[in-house]
């Protein structure tokens, strides 16, 4: 014989205060839990996302980023040569030499100087890229001091609409055209011609090499032969690889401190849930003797407890959801630590992440129902009747 679960909801509905505020808290820890969970997968999604399978980034040995990297023009020649690399509707090779450089520009709200990613790239590389649309204006003609901004840019930064010039490489660039590159990491660069580029910083070689392979299966052999050659001092990953690499360590960094953060956080709910159920056991003393006396047994007894307390956990799970699905309507920025650069992304909520925040919600009212459910199922019966 079992006690009904309804038991269990009822009893929570009579002490509405002491529910109320138990569960605000476990709702609070399920908050700030689901939501760092959230801001790392937002910013891995976006960096990840960045990059196609397809594509393969050529940079210098031993360079972590871009930015880092060098590859001189006879290097970059000897790459876009390769076999594995594809051709485009006019027999041209889809290969795109890129320089990429970090400008300072101060943000429109306070003036904050912040880093910002300038990628020289070439009309190949418009096409290496079918993410990226433009969303208002046109794009950059070849031979000018014309640039196009990611949207992100275009609402962070003065100068950066349509029409607006942005000063540096002691030159003044006019921005024609936004683009959207499906909230990736694109949307948060500078786009520009880069032999006009690399004249403006001095800058006498490549940063990269991106080329589109004719087979995504020859990547293998695309990396060994470029890495094996001795005129190369590069290495290769496929571009969706290069990316999301990016993101593992501010990605790992944002995790461990939210889950340190949220686990602090829910002792303190915890013991919140067990002194609501302590409470709960010594107001209802007599009740659990009659129990008792009806045949229900210790177990009985221990369950409808404990069930009370993952009720309370499980519904302060779902409101704390809740309420961090509302953060993917957010957008942020913060510095990736990689590149150095700001990168604009928004929160992103999975499956995962919800059975995981459900799950951390449960253990919470389990570890703060289980004493007082223990004790309430070793109440003897008559000790129980007597404090009538």
């Amino acid at each position: 014989m079992h006690i009904p679960y309804s038991y269990s909801l009822r009893n929570l509905w009579t002490r509405k205060l002491t529910t109320a505020l138990t569960v605000s808290g476990m709702a609070l820890v399920v908050f700030v839990f689901a939501t760092v969970l959230m801001l790392a997968e937002g910013l891995r999604v976006t960096l990840v996302q960045t990059g196609s399978y397809d594509n393969a980034v050529v940079i210098r040995r031993s360079s972590q980023t871009e930015i880092q990297s060098g590859i001189d023009r006879p290097s970059a020649a000897v790459i876009e040569a390769r076999p594995e690399v594809a051709f485009g509707e006019n027999g041209e090779r889809l290969a795109s030499k890129e320089m990429v450089v970090l400008v300072a520009m101060p943000k429109r709200e306070g003036g904050t100087p912040v880093n910002v990613i300038v990628r020289g790239v070439s009309q190949t590389g418009l096409k290496l890229r079918p993410q990226v649309k433009i969303a208002q204006g046109r794009t950059f003609r070849s031979g000018s001091s014309e640039i196009i901004v990611g949207k992100s840019i275009a609402q962070r930064f003065n100068g950066a609409q349509v029409g607006g010039k942005l000063r540096f490489g002691l030159r003044d660039w006019t921005v024609v055209g936004v683009m959207d590159a499906g909230n990736t990491g694109f949307d948060s660069e500078v786009w520009g011609d880069g032999e006009q580029l690399m004249q403006a910083f001095r800058r006498p070689v490549f940063s990269s090499v991106i080329v589109k392979l004719n087979d995504p299966e020859s990547f293998a052999s695309f990396k060994q032969a470029i890495e094996s050659d001795p005129r190369l001092t590069v290495e290769s990953k496929r571009e969706s690889v290069f990316y999301a690499e990016q993101s593992e360590m501010l990605s790992r960094f944002i995790s461990i401190l939210g889950i340190v953060l949220s686990i602090i956080f829910a002792v303190g709910a915890t013991i919140g849930a067990m002194i609501t159920m302590y409470t709960s056991v010594a107001n209802r003393t007599t009740e659990i003797g009659t129990l008792r006396a009806l045949g229900f047994r210790r177990q009985n007894i221990l369950r409808a407890f404990l069930l009370e307390s993952l009720f309370l956990g499980i519904i302060g799970g779902v409101i704390g959801l809740g309420f961090a699905s509302l953060m993917q309507f957010l957008s942020i920025s913060t510095m990736n630590w990689q590149t150095f650069a700001e990168l604009a992304f928004s929160f992103k909520l999975n499956v995962s992440i919800i059975f995981k925040s459900l799950l951390f919600a449960l253990i919470m009212g389990f570890a703060g129902g289980f004493l007082p459910a223990a004790r309430a199922a070793r109440m003897n019966i008559v000790d129980a009747l007597r404090a009538a």
